[in-house]
């Protein structure tokens, strides 16, 4: 057997305490290792030790966290180097590429800028004509155009920063990529072409894959091994088809019968599509629509800078969305999916006026909303209410748990304050965290990630909405968690008689949930049907190249 590309013996991480709290290993005893062109996936639900894992390879803990045990890269002690050892490990050996691609991104810098930046750091001998065209090549690989070079940040959408996260993490052509849940963002096209470009490179430089992951079937189709972890402990590890195939643990059975749940496969490994597509949508040609949108457009300019107007450089325009005709009725969820960057996002935050729209109508019970003054769109968004992809990110971190959920009554002049919590109380019984009294005095830091979506879910609801828009409410939760809120949402709706708009890039839970699906790409609805025959009689080419390159479990 050759040498082991990357090992870790008995590695524990404890992180730093409150005093008088005992200690609590967030990673407890785990061993393995990787051999060179290897692919290793890493499983488990959120909170139990994976990406601890990533980051105490990469030397990224707090520096007072307690460490024990070995972690080795081609026989060298990783917690042995020294600072400029580090600066050249990070990168050249081993390349970490993050969930969320904005901690590693600088907003103040272009995408061009980072990747220079990045490839002069580490050979300080390429020029800065070099240096743009290898970043260029490598930009391509992970489908950034070279227009967009000069862009910030910000003007990318959440799955293309994360592609410039990857590019970058492609760039000094390490020897082992750690890749904590890169594909979250991503649409399954481009999933599967970066993952299909990860496996290529695995193969013919020898590069080693640890790739972190809660999506069951993207790690059954991409790795050799798998390992599950629970409570920081690996709970079982082996070849990733014997342990799909024969799971030993009860922990593994539980998370991949939640997958199956989603994905509706039989014990055939066959897909069951539900009647849905069948029976009566809650739809008659009598209803009128809860939400209607018209020739909607949303448009931006990129200006060219200084240099560029020198050489009369005109502005590009990015059509984010081109012309939408849609409509929403009472009780139906409609799943929106489409790639990262095809203006999903774009179109709910124009469906709320967050963001006012460069032509078109939309209208939310009869009343154009486009035409509002700032207070009327204010109060119509009591009716209106969003639940977002990140809850962390989408909860102050200042705020109680009550807080939080009771902010949007004072905000509507909705309650007083007794009122309110008397409210908050009984909401976050209905989304499942009891005892209520104990989460309303939480914050969120307190709680694990399923957790703070079902308070953005309370926050959401506490207004008595008609439609809730969720963007990608569930791709950041494992698939345990992923069933709990779906199953909620599917209650929650029943019970207070909601709408949806359901916006995600995973077909699979759009199948297990909508009643109907709008395929979008380039800003442009392409196909809209009811969900079976999306899934059995697909029309537009762009809407078979979704399916085709959906991973699905059962294939694995």
């Amino acid at each position: 057997m050759s040498e082991a590309l990357f090992s870790i013996e008995n590695l524990r991480v404890a992180y730093p305490q409150h005093s008088g709290e005992g200690l609590i290993w967030a990673v407890d005893d785990v061993s393995f290792t990787l051999q060179p062109g290897e692919r290793m996936g890493l499983v488990g639900e959120s909170g139990c030790g994976k990406s601890t894992i990533g980051r105490a390879v990469m030397r990224l803990l707090p520096a007072s966290s307690r460490i024990e045990g070995k972690v080795k890269f081609q026989r060298q002690s990783v917690l042995d180097l020294t600072p400029s050892q580090l600066q050249k490990f990070r990168g050249e050996a081993i390349a970490l590429i993050f969930q969320d691609p904005m901690t590693r991104l600088d907003p103040l810098m272009t995408i061009g800028k980072h990747c220079i930046e990045t490839l002069q750091a580490h050979s300080p001998e390429l020029s800065t004509k070099e240096a743009k065209e290898k970043a260029i090549a490598t930009l391509a690989k992970v489908k950034i155009p070279a227009t967009r070079w000069n862009q910030y940040p910000h003007e990318f959408s959440g799955g293309m920063r994360q592609r410039v996260a990857i590019a970058l993490a492609l760039l000094l052509n390490p020897k082992l990529i750690v890749a904590d849940e890169p594909t979250t963002s991503l649409d399954v096209t481009v999933s599967a072409q970066i993952l299909q470009e990860l496996t290529r490179l695995c193969a013919e430089d020898n590069m080693g894959l640890l790739l972190i992951s809660h999506d069951l079937a993207m790690v059954a189709e991409y790795c050799d091994r798998l390992g599950v972890m629970y409570q920081g402990k690996m709970v079982e590890m082996g070849k990733t088809k014997d342990v799909f195939g024969q799971p030993q643990h009860e922990y593994t059975r539980s998370l991949l019968k939640a997958a199956l749940h989603i994905q509706a496969v039989d014990g055939d490994g066959e897909l069951v599509i539900e009647n849905k597509g069948e029976s009566e949508l809650p739809i008659t040609k009598t209803q009128s629509p809860i939400l209607k949108i018209t020739e909607l457009k949303q448009h931006y300019s990129i200006e060219p800078n200084f240099i560029e107007r020198l050489f009369k450089a005109e502005s590009q325009t990015i059509k984010a969305v081109d012309g939408i005709n849609l409509e929403l009725y009472p009780g139906e969820i409609l799943g929106l999916v489409g790639e990262s960057g095809c203006g999903k996002s774009t179109l709910s935050r124009t469906i709320l006026q967050l963001i006012r729209p460069t032509s078109g109508k939309v209208e939310f019970l009869g009343q154009d909303l486009t035409s509002l003054s700032r207070q009327e769109i204010r109060s119509s968004r009591r009716q209106i209410q969003m639940v977002f992809q990140d809850p962390h990110a989408c909860l102050n971190p200042a705020m109680t748990v009550g807080q939080s959920i009771a902010d949007p009554l004072f905000i509507h002049h909705l309650a007083d304050a007794s009122k309110a919590k008397e409210q908050v109380l009984w909401m976050l019984e209905k989304v499942g965290l009891t005892p209520p009294e104990v989460y309303y005095q939480r914050y969120p830091s307190d709680l694990s990630g399923g957790q703070q979506q079902r308070v953005a879910i309370a926050r959401a609801l506490i207004t008595h909405p008609k439609l809730l828009i969720c963007d990608e409410p569930v791709s950041m939760l494992d698939a345990s968690v992923q069933t709990q809120v779906l199953d909620l949402m599917l209650q929650l709706k029943a019970e207070f008689e909601l709408t949806y708009l359901f916006i995600t890039h995973d077909l699979w839970l759009a199948r297990f949930l909508c009643d109907r699906i709008a395929v979008m790409n380039g800003g442009q609805i392409v196909e809209l049907d009811q969900t079976k025959r999306i899934f059995t009689n697909p029309q537009h080419p762009y809407t078979k190249t979704l399916l085709a390159a959906a991973p699905l479990l059962a294939r694995a």
